[in-house]
């Protein structure tokens, strides 16, 4: 255990640490001041923490992933969002072990974060071609049972489950698909919070997200090249 701290502790840059401690200061000031709950000040905090830790490479990344999983899925079906509550409930917290043994077997001795690398432009193709396909499907399901928007729902779902298996590859591919996935996410929670909505920290989380997964995006292309 010391010395998976020890690993989780190294390697840190001043900016890195700052972006990690200001992102988690802005949301529980802020979902505070709007009047938030605990469980989506806790859900949106580790959440943060749980990417900056992606985009840094470290395991802890699914231990603060397991938490959010856990608080995400029961406030998304709060809100009717159900193919959120399913994406959570039912793969991301089963995904986080998956990707913790992963990840585990394949650290950088040097640098203390997992080793990173590309797809090739086959594999794009059959990303892109499956995200197309299964979001439609998906999201026909989705407005049948009701959700409150079924089509980015379906989107944001489908992405998010694609992204999470070639995050737990290792491939720097996943920092474009969770750009476009926390773009329609922000839309989702912003019209959430304008028909009456308070998961103000969701909101922000997911804004938050979206700046680290272009950070992510830039460090980890140049990483994997």
């Amino acid at each position: 255990m010391r010395e998976f701290v020890k690993n989780e502790l190294s390697g840190w840059k001043k900016w890195e640490i700052l972006w990690l401690v200001t992102a988690c200061l802005i949301i529980v000031g802020l979902s505070v001041y709007w009047g938030d709950n605990l469980m989506g000040i806790i859900s949106a905090t580790t959440g943060v923490a749980c990417v900056v830790c992606t985009n840094k490479g470290k395991l802890s990344a699914y231990i603060f992933g397991v938490v959010n999983c856990v608080l995400y899925a029961i406030i998304s079906y709060k809100a009717a969002l159900y193919g959120e509550t399913m994406l959570n409930a039912i793969y991301y917290v089963p995904m986080q072990f998956v990707g913790f043994y992963i990840w585990n077997k394949n650290m950088n001795e040097e640098t203390k974060e997992v080793n990173k690398r590309h797809m090739n432009n086959l594999h794009r193709v059959i990303l892109l071609i499956c995200i197309i396909i299964v979001t439609y499907v998906y999201g026909v399901l989705l407005r049948d049972l009701g959700d409150a928007m079924p089509f980015v729902d379906s989107f944001t779902t489908v992405s998010s489950v694609i992204a999470m298996i070639i995050s737990v590859k290792m491939f720097a591919e996943q920092w474009a698909v969770w750009i476009v996935v926390d773009i329609f996410s922000v839309i989702m929670w912003v019209n959430n919070y304008r028909n009456g909505g308070t998961d103000v920290a969701t909101l922000i989380m997911w804004c938050v997200y979206l700046i680290n997964a272009i950070i992510g995006f830039i460090r980890w292309e140049k990483q994997s090249n």
